[in-house]
């Protein structure tokens, strides 16, 4: 049986909807370190408190990991649920908000990379924006080319754990 619209607005009440960062594209850096984030990037993080983006070297590969503040809130959330005393969550704190930075919009939807997140990702005159979801990257062209190579095959390999739960057999193989 269907649910009424009703029943569909109160069990979404309070629900944040996730904007998702999705697609590539490729935009120049300007001699000032500044680059277009792109509208859609952009759209994603529109609502949210802070006009702007919070940038960090990435842990897994040669670029610029960023999100919205929303996102950082969460990450924020998981952190304090760990000890506040352990190894772990002061590597995670250091590493994670220590590196951040909070980069704002300009009037033409611009933010300007700082030399350390330029160098981090060996970016140059153009950058390729990589929408993952709730995050993105900004790569070098090449270095991008390699990994989403690299990606593809690895995703065409492992295509199946997407495919979610089987569903019961009833306790037969």
């Amino acid at each position: 049986m269907g649910q009424t619209n009703e029943e569909k607005e109160h069990r979404n009440a309070g629900e944040k909807s996730v904007m998702l960062f999705l697609s590539t594209y490729h935009n120049r850096i300007d001699k000032k370190g500044r680059i277009s984030v792109p509208a859609s990037f952009r759209a994603a993080l529109g609502g949210q408190e802070f006009s702007g983006i919070v940038a960090n070297a990435s842990l897994l590969h040669p670029c610029i990991e960023a999100c919205g503040m929303d996102r950082i809130m969460k990450l924020n959330e998981r952190m304090e649920a760990l000890d506040p005393f352990s190894e772990e969550r002061d590597a995670f704190a250091t590493t994670i908000f220590g590196e951040s930075v909070q980069l704002s919009f300009d009037s033409e939807g611009r933010v300007t990379l700082p030399e350390p997140l330029i160098k981090t990702a060996n970016l140059e005159e153009l950058a390729v924006f990589v929408g993952k979801g709730e995050i993105f990257e900004i790569w070098e062209p090449d270095a991008f080319a390699e990994h989403a190579k690299r990606a593809r095959e690895l995703a065409k390999d492992k295509r199946y754990q997407l495919r979610g739960t089987p569903p019961s057999t009833g306790g037969k193989p």
